[in-house]
């Protein structure tokens, strides 16, 4: 019996999301195509995809059984798929030695963390991943869910402003743009930040890490400092808990914001700890009428003092939002990234492909996820190893270049003294012979050519770098000027005037001119292109 429970196919079970207004599913059925591919037998509790508009049919046409009895599916299932932290009866279903994956959230569950080690299971915690790794990104459903969340905040915000985002002007008027303040300027802060900017809004932003406003910028916010200096970077991608100065100014701050604001959004919070408040009730009462605050830190309190976790409450003539479930409210997009993250992590599970998860603790990042192994509590991960940088090869030095005349040169240096004063004597009897016996006309043309040959080398030279190719397109198709000396060497001559220039000129004149065109016309076409990158 034990042989054949190892060689059969892991199953994993996916319930149907009992925590109240809870409308995501914890996979879809494109990704159970491809666990069933990875080996993996799939159960779906029936009716667990209908709030996010995947039927039944669709995950038994993807290949999954379905479930009609949720004490069976988790009784049944070797590995769980979960949304929400695990609720104390479904817990109690729960197979004893089983795996479940999904948002746990142990700082704030300690009880559920202990119901969980009772049941001898190992449990990983979604919302526990080490982001700091590159390689764990497909994995990161926080980012996922910030995301649609973000998102969604703005959706929220614009339904409850009684006014355009956009300013208009029309027969009836001009309707000035919306103002929005978004405070933090994580995943979440930022997509509320494009979103808000793409619907036409003046949009700002703060947030305690310095180093985001150039991404601010990039979505096409302002980015609004604090007046007091301190480093607000914390471990993993979060925010610290800033000192009393710092917050003293920021408060200050926020004021003003609150005042010229139209619309809030707050998405300030750390992991474990209760969420700041930053929207203090004065602040509230100073915003115009009809404004809105958006609280995405509800759930954990909220960052505003007047919000009602939930709900959608008017106070001061200003609608507060604390809403918790805004992830939920895009179901059927939210579901589909979270089951993309926990197909990934299936496939880092599963590398041989044979149904069967391995929990590597010797992994990075699979060790970051679990925080129950067999029963025993592993939570919190130990700190990851710094990075071993690679082992370099001491270099050689370079030779000293030996000092002549008193000037030190090498290869690349200032050529010497003696050198240069040969070049320049030989270069001086060159233009002193040309002088002495070349014609008066030739004289004045070559003079015209060394002169220009300087003034485009120093001014080409001096240009940065990174415009050497839209600076030459368009000088390239200017120079073409040459063009108009060909045509007159090529001409016919003039009434009256025997002096038509031999054939040896004549030809050269025409090369001159096929290549003067080809330079011009394709100066022009580059600079179409690279004009043509930066539009919209």
């Amino acid at each position: 019996m034990q042989s054949d429970t190892i060689s059969s196919p892991q199953r994993i079970g996916v319930p149907r999301e009992i925590f109240p207004g809870e409308k995501r599913v914890a996979t879809v059925p494109e990704a159970v195509e491809k666990l069933v591919k990875l080996g993996f037998r799939v159960a779906v509790e029936a009716g667990a995809g209908e709030a996010a508009n995947f039927s039944d049919e669709s995950y038994s046409a993807a290949g999954a059984e379905i479930v009609q009895d949720a004490a069976a599916l988790w009784a049944e299932s070797d590995i769980v798929f979960k949304t929400r932290p695990p609720s104390t009866e479904e817990v109690a279903l729960m197979r004893e030695g089983g795996t479940l994956i999904g948002f746990i959230w142990p700082a704030q569950n300690p009880d559920l963390m202990q119901q969980l080690a009772a049941k001898k299971a190992t449990v990983l915690a979604i919302d526990c991943l080490p982001r700091t790794l590159s390689r764990a990104q497909k994995m990161d459903a926080l980012t996922s869910t910030a995301g649609v969340s973000g998102y969604r905040a703005v959706i929220e915000a614009a339904n409850a402003f009684g006014r355009y985002f956009n300013g208009q002007i029309t027969a009836a008027g001009k309707v000035p743009p919306a103002k929005v303040f978004i405070a933090g300027a994580g995943v979440a802060g930022l997509a509320a930040i494009g979103t808000a900017a793409s619907l036409g809004a003046i949009v700002r932003a703060n947030d305690t890490r310095a180093e985001v406003a150039d991404q601010v910028k990039s979505l096409g916010g302002e980015f609004v400092k604090v007046d007091y200096e301190e480093e607000g970077s914390g471990g993993g991608g979060y925010a610290k808990v800033m000192s009393e100065g710092f917050q003293a100014a920021q408060r200050q701050m926020y004021a003003q914001q609150a005042k010229d604001a139209d619309i809030i959004i707050t998405t300030a919070l750390i992991p474990g700890k209760p969420a700041p408040k930053l929207i203090t009730a004065e602040m509230v009462q100073s915003m115009k009428p009809g404004s809105v605050i958006v609280d995405m830190a509800a759930e954990q309190g909220g960052n505003c003092e007047l919000t009602v976790p939930g709900e959608a409450v008017v106070r001061h003539g200003v609608t507060i939002i604390g809403y918790t479930d805004l992830a939920s409210r895009l179901a059927k997009q939210s579901s589909t990234l979270y089951a993309t993250n926990l197909l990934r992590l299936a496939e880092e599970l599963c590398k041989a492909k044979d149904g069967h998860a391995v929990i590597n603790m010797e992994d990075d990042a699979i060790r970051g996820l679990t925080v129950i192994k067999d029963g025993a509590i592993t939570w919190p991960a130990p700190p990851l190893k710094p990075a071993t940088p690679p082992a370099t090869t001491a270099k050689p030095a370079a030779p000293v270049a030996e000092k002549k005349g008193g000037h030190g040169h090498g290869s690349s240096g200032p050529l010497p003294a003696k050198t240069l004063a040969i070049i320049f004597a030989v270069a001086a009897v060159a233009f002193w012979f040309i002088g002495a016996y070349a014609p008066a006309a030739f004289l004045g043309h070559f003079t015209v050519f060394v002169l220009a040959c300087f003034i485009g080398y120093m001014v080409v030279w001096n240009v940065t770098p990174a415009l050497h190719t839209p600076l030459m397109s368009v000088t390239n198709a200017i120079s073409s000027i040459i063009a108009i000396g060909a045509l007159v060497q090529i001409a016919p001559p003039t009434a009256g005037v025997n002096d038509r220039p031999d054939a040896l000129i004549h030809w050269l004149a025409f090369a001159a001119l096929v290549l003067t065109a080809v330079n011009m016309f394709g100066g022009f076409a580059v600079t179409r292109r690279m004009l043509a990158m930066f539009r919209k």
